[in-house]
């Protein structure tokens, strides 16, 4: 079941492959319900035309596929599916951008509608009156990802455009607490951290991701990890460098797999006692299935294949991606037939993968 700042739990689909795999990509509409994924194609326009500026571009008019109300999408909107996924009752895709098919009603659809606008990496979510209650949805951030299942991980919100949009978490841990990728630096939510304890490390997944990963540096003086093979010139102060293809440890219950192919360095995150897997951009699940979003591969999609392959061997049931829907396996088990079968349809498709399946 999809809920807003939950996983999407694969527990209702049948493990049963290749069929499960085909439900992923092609899901029915009860599937569809589950994964959140909206197919409203009958959304209420505003009859409001689009008002371009002098310079050709369009300015932050309300997109006219929004319905009437308060909340609006404007043209700046860059399709990131983020507030898709945070308020799925209020948002939803309309000609590749999003959009408002339903304007909350409860208070409870009215704070993640916030938190979305909040989270927005390009500010593209607006409202025709001034909220009074936006410094109540600040003090929300970071947002419990699952109180009581996934105590003490948080959705850190504020994506940056710098990273296309992706997702920042925190994890509280005795031995020093971990973000995982940057998010867009602000004060409120860097108050927010210090209350929870502050940031020990600043894991970055790769180089696509690392935003205002500096400004966090110099609040939390946390070292900095990214492997050697993503540092670049606006990296290259890393405190902490990772050297060769691990893994590598950060103390007993976090475990960095280099899963090279997005990038060269793309690195993932093991959370062990809650069995999550952080993947960055490596692995990711979409409103259409799962995806290794070969379009925007920097390296090499079959080493990327192979990379997914290398998950198989580890012990998680819930993939956190840095962009798009998070994922709940009922099992293990079922998390290995899913990619397993995923990988195969990858090798069959990308036939000079450097490793065969087997």
């Amino acid at each position: 079941m999809a809920l807003p700042n939950k996983a999407i739990s694969l527990s209702s689909v049948s493990s049963v492959l290749p069929s499960s795999v085909d439900k992923l990509k092609n899901p029915s509409p009860r599937a569809q319900m589950s994964f959140g994924v909206s197919r409203n194609s009958s959304v209420k326009a505003v009859q409001s035309p689009a008002v371009e500026s002098d310079t050709g571009k369009r300015v932050r008019q309300r997109r006219p596929q929004n319905v009437n109300g308060d909340f609006f999408v404007d043209h700046t909107c860059i399709d990131c599916d983020t507030c898709r996924w945070m308020a799925p009752q209020v948002f939803t895709r309309v000609g590749e951008m999003s959009a408002v098919y339903k304007q909350p009603i409860s208070s409870e659809d009215r704070l993640k509608a916030l938190q979305a606008l909040l989270s927005c990496p390009t500010s593209s979510i607006r409202t025709e009156v001034p909220p009074p209650d936006i410094l109540e949805a600040q003090k929300t951030f970071p947002i419990p990802v699952d109180e009581k299942k996934l105590p003490g991980v948080y959705h850190c919100g504020y994506h940056s455009e710098k990273s296309y949009g992706a997702a920042s978490y925190l994890i509280i841990r005795p031995e020093g607490n971990i973000l995982i990728d940057s998010p867009r630096f602000t004060e409120k939510l860097a108050r927010n951290i210090e209350m929870l304890g502050g940031v020990r490390y600043l894991f970055l997944t790769h180089k696509d991701d690392v935003a205002d990963h500096g400004k966090w540096s110099k609040w939390f003086s946390c070292d900095r990890i990214l492997h050697s093979e993503d540092v670049e010139v606006c990296t290259a102060d890393i405190e902490m460098k990772l050297e060769g293809n691990g893994p590598w440890s950060l103390g007993d219950d976090i475990m960095l797999i280099h899963t090279p192919g997005h990038t060269e360095g793309s690195v993932c995150l093991l959370f062990k006692p809650l069995k999550m897997l952080f993947t960055g951009d490596h692995l990711v699940m979409t409103e259409s299935g799962l995806s290794i979003m070969e379009m925007y591969n920097k390296s090499s999609v079959p080493e990327q294949v192979d990379s997914v392959k290398k998950l198989l061997d580890l012990d998680f049931n819930l993939l956190i991606p840095g962009h798009g829907r998070r994922i709940e396996f009922k099992d293990v088990p079922e998390k290995n037939a899913i990619l397993e079968a995923f990988v195969q349809e990858k090798y069959n498709q990308y036939s000079s993968a450097t490793n065969k399946w087997s």
